[in-house]
């Protein structure tokens, strides 16, 4: 694809480019600002090897098109990054980095990005990567994009690991509250069981089992439970993956009303947080996402006391930063790496940290 009027509108810029797709996920960090840089023209898979495991596609299309592609091999995006109602295009979902139930026991969208390619501020085409794991050719900037908020340049394509469908899965539902969900969590966690994704909320912990067929149904003999339909429990699935199923709504007419939606992210052995409001918990105990009208100081102090930090995902007011405050040593790689790709400052800035 000719990326030439891209190139010269980014060679011609001084005042701030708001690169975006749908705008799905506007929401995520600070809030955006600036002249708009679409990629919904960038749409289209340009490269896809079932055999190799591998996938390339432009920046602009939607996720949902990657994954029908895939679905007809049997193959998928293991990180099950959200879809946020069909909107989410692929370099959104590399710019937020944000990924799904199973990011705990199969990788995040960083461990899947192979190779990228990237106009930088100067308006100069950059490839980075390649097609498989074992790339050791340069630094490796394809993964530094991941959870970037578009702040080093446009992204115009990115060619991604993908695998298998799992030949069985499972859903069991067990009722614990959150400390005795957390001890079981850990506990299975140290065992070779399959556990590929795992939810807490209001009383209930639900496990996803996948892999092969006998070890799928051995590890429920093993573990008990009750067994979820997998009509039911697909829809509960997809509904955490997109953030659409009940947590997030009553979470989403919370903050409507002044409330603010927290990610906390700990060391999955940390112990029940003593948080007001609803909780929900993921990845083993490792993400918790909290719902709570506490001051953002509280919030971040808790997650801190017990290794960790919060994000503030949602909220009217964010002015307490969306993301944990850095240390002087990391704010100056931050700066360096930015001016570095964008040494104009034109590419989303503020996304991550004011002045960034």
């Amino acid at each position: 694809m000719n990326f030439d009027d891209l190139q010269a509108q980014i060679r011609a810029a001084r005042t701030p480019l708001r690169i975006t797709g749908h705008g799905s996920k506007d929401f995520y960090g600070e809030a955006p600002a600036g002249e708009v840089l679409s990629t919904l023209a960038l749409n289209g898979i340009t490269a896809y090897e079932p055999s190799e495991l591998y996938l390339s596609a432009l920046a602009g299309t939607p996720i949902a098109d990657v994954e029908t592609a895939l679905a007809a091999q049997r193959q998928r995006l293991a990180f099950e990054p959200p879809r946020f109602g069909g909107r989410g295009t692929v370099g959104g979902m590399v710019a937020a980095g944000l990924s799904g139930p199973s990011r705990a026991a199969l990788g995040s969208v960083r461990d899947h990005v192979l190779g990228a390619v990237l106009i930088n501020g100067n308006g100069e085409l950059l490839s980075f990567g390649g097609t498989v794991m074992k790339n050791v050719a340069g630094f490796d900037i394809s993964r530094v994009l991941a959870g970037s908020m578009g702040q080093l340049g446009l992204i115009t394509e990115v060619t991604l690991k993908v695998l298998p469908l799992p030949a069985a899965s499972a859903t069991l539902r067990f009722d614990l509250d959150q400390p005795a969900a957390l001890k079981a969590l850990n506990a299975w966690g140290g065992q070779p069981l399959p556990i590929e994704a795992s939810a807490w909320w209001d009383g209930a912990l639900l496990l996803r089992l996948a892999g092969a067929a006998a070890a799928v149904e051995a590890a429920c003999r093993r573990l008990g439970g009750d067994l979820i339909p997998a009509d039911l429990a697909e829809p509960f699935w997809t509904g955490l993956r997109d953030q659409g199923d009940e947590f997030f709504v009553g979470a989403a007419r919370a903050v409507a009303g002044g409330a603010r939606l927290w990610r906390l992210s700990v060391p999955s052995t940390a112990p029940e947080l003593k948080l007001h409001g609803e909780q929900l918990i993921e990845w083993g105990g490792a993400q918790r996402w909290v719902v709570t009208p506490m001051e953002a100081a509280a919030v971040r102090e808790a997650a801190a006391g017990v290794g960790g930090h919060a994000t503030l995902f949602r909220a009217l007011d964010k002015s307490p930063g969306a993301f944990a405050p850095l240390a002087a040593p990391l704010a100056a790689i931050h700066r360096r790496l930015k001016a570095a790709f964008d040494p104009h400052g034109v590419f989303n800035p503020g996304r991550l940290y004011a002045g960034l």
